[in-house]
């Protein structure tokens, strides 16, 4: 699998000198929190699954008008899809959990991030009620960056003819920016979503502007893997859009450190479970620790097979010995 393709005149998303530690970026859990003793406040509204190359371009014009403003560069995004809460039976898979799109958003280098949580009660609000509200708690809202054909509150009340009318009332500018597109198509998150179901992660490191990444916490599993020689890290990723089931090579990013893995997606068909269950496993190679509870976060190198049944527990260990080997070879 080749890197993403860099592109003349935008700045890489983990650019030397923007990056901090999660930890340092200012969330708030209210837009009343932000206290920006007097200055202009610039914000950008969205869910921003993927945080790809046309939210990057959202999120670049409000630190570019907060540093013209002398101002506070805000995102405001959502704890959860809002479709799990208005439409559960159309929650679409993520690109990114939680934790790793505000890694992202914070690669950016914005100052502040509001995290809504998103609930049937704000479901309720109107997209006019929402931003008054935002204007009245931000006090000097200078700028409003959306996507042109962004959408908000009860019922989809609120765009960008919206936003220009309440710009108007409240003295603030309002981007609608248009889709990034690549390949003559406009980039957005469903469309990574296609290409990651089919394996094309090229593509998909493509619009996101950075290598795809799935991430996951470290959860129990059975033992087989130790059992057979082969201790895996079994990551929980509900909810999250994965590629083709197969055995990958892959770099993992443990905290700061960088371990090579065999990665296997599937139902582990060996095993004749009458129900089998999706499983996402890594054994990193050279690698003695626990990781229960940890994040990682995995970078695909290149697919090594197809998941297949084998005779024996036997016959797959062998295979996954091979599976190492070529991983090595690859790396």
């Amino acid at each position: 699998m080749k890197p993403p393709v860099a592109r003349a005149g935008r700045e890489p998303s983990s650019a030397p000198g923007r990056q901090r530690p999660l930890a340092e970026l200012k969330i708030l859990r209210s837009a009343s929190k932000l206290q920006p003793t007097g200055r202009p406040v610039c914000a950008a509204i969205g869910i921003f699954d993927g945080v790809h190359l046309g939210h990057q371009q959202i999120i670049r014009q409000t630190i570019a008008d907060a540093l013209l403003h002398d101002g506070l560069s805000l995102v405001i995004t959502f704890d959860r899809h809002p479709n799990a809460v208005v439409a559960p039976d159309r929650v679409p898979p993520l690109v990114q959990p939680l934790s790793q799109r505000l890694r992202a958003i914070q690669s950016l280098g914005v100052d502040a991030l509001l995290l809504i949580r998103f609930d049937a009660a704000f479901s309720r609000q109107t997209g006019e009620a929402f931003v008054r509200g935002l204007a009245r708690d931000l006090g000097r809202l200078r700028s409003l960056c959306v996507g042109a054909d962004f959408h908000f509150g009860y019922q989809r009340s609120g765009n960008v003819e919206l936003l220009r009318k309440l710009g108007a009332e409240f003295q603030f500018t309002v981007h609608g920016m248009a889709a990034v597109s690549l390949n003559g198509q406009p980039i957005s998150s469903t469309r990574i979503r296609e290409a990651i179901r089919r394996g094309d992660l090229d593509a998909a490191s493509q619009m996101l502007g950075r290598a795809y990444a799935l991430a996951g916490r470290v959860i129990k599993g059975d033992g087989l893997g130790r059992q057979l020689g082969f201790p895996t890290a079994n990551l929980d990723v509900a909810g999250l859009v994965l590629p083709p089931n197969g055995v990958y090579g892959a770099h993992v990013r443990v905290g700061d450190r960088a371990q090579r893995a065999v990665m296997n997606i599937g139902v582990r068909p060996t095993l004749r479970n009458p129900e089998p269950k999706l499983c996402v496993e890594a054994h990193l190679l050279d690698f003695q620790g626990d990781l229960y509870d940890q994040e990682l976060e995995v970078t695909f190198v290149a697919r090594l097979r197809d998941e297949r049944r084998f005779a024996s527990l036997a016959e797959l260990q062998e295979q996954i010995t091979r599976d190492a080997a070529e991983a090595r070879a690859r790396f």
